[in-house]
């Protein structure tokens, strides 16, 4: 299991692969449930989806400040991500995480993912799965009505983070901001800058071709 690198990488790069149908989490909060719910349900009506997001990684401990402009396209249990130079693909029954930096690309089973995995498709569903939830306030973002919403993990030993914050618009009932709060000390924030329902998106494009990465090793879990 090449654990570290890959594991850093998919976190940052959005990966949120659990599936979008099922609604498992374990309310504490009738009020944040009922936002949640309703946002699932939105959520199911869509064949597909486009986002744009901007991420930050940062440790006042460490000095970490890091930055990056992500994208993702999902269709039913199909993602592909691009964050920074990285890219991730998954057809639905593989993934593969393409690292520019070392030249490598990392192929594991979809079903495989674990959860502390951030793809496209799990950012927007992640409240879904494994987690209690408890309505935090009303705030404004961006002078926009916003509810927040905490999500904590039913298993806290074996999650890497502690907390995610949920940011909803009350008035489209979309997610536009997520922070998750890991353990260590680190806080990533990701917030969505271009969300678009139901594009059509050829299967091509979820299709990993390993030509495309001359040189590239296929590393396989």
């Amino acid at each position: 299991m090449i654990f570290a690198k890959k594991y850093i990488f998919m976190r940052i790069l959005l990966v949120f692969v659990l599936s979008l149908f099922s609604i498992n989490a374990m309310a504490q909060d009738t009020k944040a449930q009922g936002i949640l719910d309703k946002l699932s349900t939105k959520m199911k009506g869509m064949k597909s989806f486009y986002i744009e997001f901007n991420a930050t990684v940062k440790n006042t401990t460490t000095g970490a400040n890091e930055s990056a402009v992500g994208k993702g396209w999902v269709k039913g249990n199909k993602f592909y991500a691009s964050y920074g130079d990285n890219t991730m693909i998954c057809n639905g029954v593989k993934s593969w995480t393409i690292v520019k930096d070392e030249k490598s690309v990392y192929e594991s089973d979809a079903s495989s993912d674990d959860e502390e995995s951030i793809n496209p498709k799990r950012l927007m569903t992640i409240w879904e799965t494994g987690f209690k939830n408890k309505y935090d306030r009303e705030d404004k973002l961006n002078g926009d009505a916003v509810h927040v919403i905490n999500l904590y993990p039913k298993v806290p030993a074996k999650a890497e983070y502690h907390t995610i914050v949920l940011y909803i618009s009350k008035a489209n009932n979309e997610l536009v901001k997520a922070s998750m709060k890991a353990k260590d000390g680190t806080t990533m924030t990701y917030v969505v800058t271009k969300f678009t329902a139901n594009p059509e998106i050829d299967d091509t494009k979820f299709v990993f071709d390993k030509k495309k990465y001359p040189g590239y090793p296929v590393i396989k879990d």
